[in-house]
């Protein structure tokens, strides 16, 4: 466990506590460190922020997209945050912490997580940043030129292949709206009445159905579990444009997140195997792409 003090003494609501009376957890998180401080009637969570994530992460954006989520209601309040480094203190929630495994297994919690991001989506509140699928490519392309990292063979082909995405997204753009953008499983507590979100590193503003491909990849929802996150967020049944966008989105999050891995691998990030991450991840997104559910996809949208 390393000391904490430093990052304690920075933060007002806990400076005047005794170290001592600060018992630290450290709980999940694959790039930060993050923290249950518990004592003296204390209970935080404390996030101190990963070394090397200022290369891609801006930490000014995340401070106020934060802070619109807690407003949105569907982020606990942001207690502390220091824009030069990213440390952060929340209250800790009583939750359990999502897993793949959780969302599929737990009555209603795909459901519960599209109502979620329904709230988000529809709150109104102006994130800032603008997350562009093609542009972030290109931008962790650029990242890990200097780090000499191998890409998985045929990436470039892939890249060149969803060209047609590209222009067709163009042609028809999603409504913007505050959106997450990163939604891992363990980024959701769930208390059983309703889904908190955490964790707005990667946030801006988006097409909201980017949310609902991109955690029905990471969850690794079957038919009948993206049907009831797709439907919750609809208020009912979903058009066919809708399906059809998810599952475009489902292919390019994985073509995305697969170079981010690719940078966790090269700044020796030992918190996983993040080449095993990144080949599994650009895998699944060739195997959807050369599947004929992709090219109907594609022209649900276009009909949309």
């Amino acid at each position: 466990m390393p000391d904490l003090e430093p990052y304690i003494r920075r933060i007002p609501a806990l400076r005047d506590l005794p170290p001592a009376a600060l018992e630290a957890e450290r709980l999940g998180g694959m790039t930060n460190l993050v923290y249950r401080l518990r004592g003296a009637g204390a209970d935080y969570v404390l996030r101190v922020a990963g070394a090397g994530t200022e290369a891609y992460i801006d930490r000014k954006v995340e401070a106020h997209n934060s802070q619109a989520a807690a407003a949105a209601g569907v982020s606990p309040e942001v207690l502390f945050f220091d824009p030069a480094d990213g440390l952060m203190l929340m209250p800790h929630v009583e939750s359990t912490t999502m897993t793949p495994e959780l969302f599929r297994s737990t009555a209603g919690a795909p459901a519960r997580a599209g109502r979620a991001f329904r709230q988000l989506h529809d709150s109104g509140r102006r994130f800032e940043f603008r997350f562009e699928l093609f542009a972030m490519i290109d931008g962790y392309l650029k990242v890990l030129e200097p780090l000499g990292a191998e890409l998985p063979e045929g990436y470039h082909q892939a890249v060149g292949e969803a060209g047609t995405v590209r222009r067709l997204l163009e042609a028809r753009p999603g409504e913007l709206a505050p959106c997450h953008c990163d939604p891992l499983c363990e980024n959701f507590l769930d208390t059983g009445e309703r889904m908190w979100i955490v964790d707005w590193e990667y946030s801006g503003m988006n097409d909201p159905l980017w949310d609902l491909g991109d955690l029905s990849v990471e969850a690794g929802f079957d038919a009948e579990e993206e049907a009831e996150l797709l439907e919750a967020w609809c208020g009912g049944p979903v058009a066919p444009a809708v399906q059809g966008r998810v599952v475009v989105y489902k292919a390019m999050c994985d073509l995305l997140w697969t170079l981010w891995g690719l940078i966790q691998h090269a700044n020796g990030n030992a918190a996983e195997d993040f080449w095993a991450y990144s080949t599994g991840r650009f895998e699944r997104c060739r195997a959807l792409m050369a599947d004929p559910v992709f090219a109907r996809s594609l022209r649900a949208v276009e009909e949309g």
